[in-house]
């Protein structure tokens, strides 16, 4: 197994995943911010930045898009994901297995969603269980989308259940934990500090002001996170090379959002 920090998708122990899952987790509506987004090439071209270690994409826009791009972008393949016109308990179709991503799209890494606390959780982990221990057959880094939700889960964002839901990465074998922001450092503190020697990067969510989305980055690395997985506060912007020149000074510089947006 090759350390975490040895693979492609990490810099300097840090990482930035620009994820375009979006058109099949939440429809064609996340793109209308910026209409050519809808058109996988041009987030992949927003990849090439070196800030970005590696874009999370399933497996038809890999297959269609990625031999273009495969010397200046890792690719990180999402194994599961459900479309928002799902409207049950919460649960991810596996739509791609660990040995096609690796033989036949050449994958740098894998992603997993595993929804903590929804009644389909033990079938997930076992798909999870499956794919993890393939993973490691091809020296595969898995980054595992921790989202504990569920008709039992009052609060997806309360500190207690962030925690928790890195501490399922650690027990279950993950590399990466992405959650979301739990609501304030010391919350992000918790959350890392159950995680163990995973990796733990904040979800980026929805489009939020410049100021804001990098203050909130900042702390998050100032509490012990390793990064960012984010998609639409990048891609949703009309510039989006000036924000990732700034998340790039934020987190493997270390620079305040101040700094960074001063230039």
């Amino acid at each position: 197994m090759i350390p975490i920090d040895d693979s492609p998708i990490v810099r300097d122990g840090k990482v930035l995943i620009l994820a375009m899952d979006h058109g099949l987790e939440h429809g064609p509506v996340d793109f209308e911010p910026v209409p050519e987004t809808i058109d996988p090439a041009t987030v992949f071209d927003i990849g090439r930045h070196d800030a970005v270690t590696a874009m999370a994409v399933q497996k038809g826009v890999a297959e269609t898009y990625y031999p273009s791009y495969e010397d200046d972008v890792n690719l990180l393949t999402k194994l599961n994901g459900t479309s928002n016109l799902w409207m049950g308990e919460p649960d991810s179709a596996v739509n791609c297995s660990v040995e096609y991503a690796a033989e036949e799209l050449g994958t740098d890494a894998l992603g997993f969603t595993l929804y903590g606390g929804s009644n389909h959780e033990i079938g997930m982990a076992e798909e999870f269980r499956e794919a993890q221990e393939a993973a490691r057959e091809y020296d595969l880094p898995m980054v595992m989308w921790s989202y504990p939700r569920g008709q039992g889960l009052k609060n997806d964002r309360d500190p207690e259940t962030i925690a928790y839901g890195t501490r399922l990465a650690l027990e279950l074998g993950a590399d990466v934990a992405k959650v979301k922001y739990p609501g304030s450092k010391e919350a992000f503190e918790w959350a890392v500090d159950a995680a163990g020697d995973v990796k733990v990067v904040m979800s980026g969510g929805s489009k939020t002001d410049d100021y804001e989305f990098l203050k909130q980055v900042e702390t998050v690395i100032a509490a012990g996170g390793k990064g960012l997985a984010v998609g639409r506060n990048v891609w949703q912007r009309e510039n989006p090379i000036e924000i990732l020149d700034a998340l790039e000074k934020v987190i493997y510089e270390e620079q305040t959002a101040e700094e960074a947006l001063e230039g």
